[in-house]
């Protein structure tokens, strides 16, 4: 259903290290990378995209004020999956926010962890089982 989505930064550096650590146990690596131009209040502002393969599907963006949180759950082939997710995640600045566990108040079978990013953006890893 969706082609891919952005997420905001305003330490894009330290965002993209946390970024590049999390989702490689997921399957993810950075894809893309670019200057966006076309903002004058922004010019160069700097833009990055992970997925699988060339496809870029989750987007980071460089922004000079924070913006709302978000939630963002990516899928986990398996339970180790999830795990690994979150050790990297954490070794590279990203803040526990549910370590990996069963959520039976979800569904039976749903197994994930929880990470804030940099901004604070609540970030999941999630295996169905």
């Amino acid at each position: 259903m969706i082609d891919h989505l952005s997420t905001y930064s305003t330490d894009f550096a330290r965002t993209q290290r946390f970024y590049d650590a999390a989702l490689i146990a997921l399957g993810y690596s950075r894809n893309t990378e670019m200057e966006m131009e076309g903002d004058r209040d922004f010019p160069m502002r700097r833009a990055c995209a992970y997925g699988v393969g060339t496809k870029p599907t989750f987007w980071v963006i460089e922004i000079k004020k924070a913006v709302s949180p978000r939630h963002i759950a990516f899928v986990a082939k398996d339970r180790a999956a999830v795990a690994a997710f979150y050790a990297d995640g954490l070794g590279a600045g990203g803040r526990d926010n549910g370590s990996p566990g069963e959520r039976p108040q979800y569904h039976p079978g749903y197994y994930g962890a929880f990470l804030l990013d940099p901004d604070g953006n609540n970030i999941e890893a999630v295996n169905h089982g």
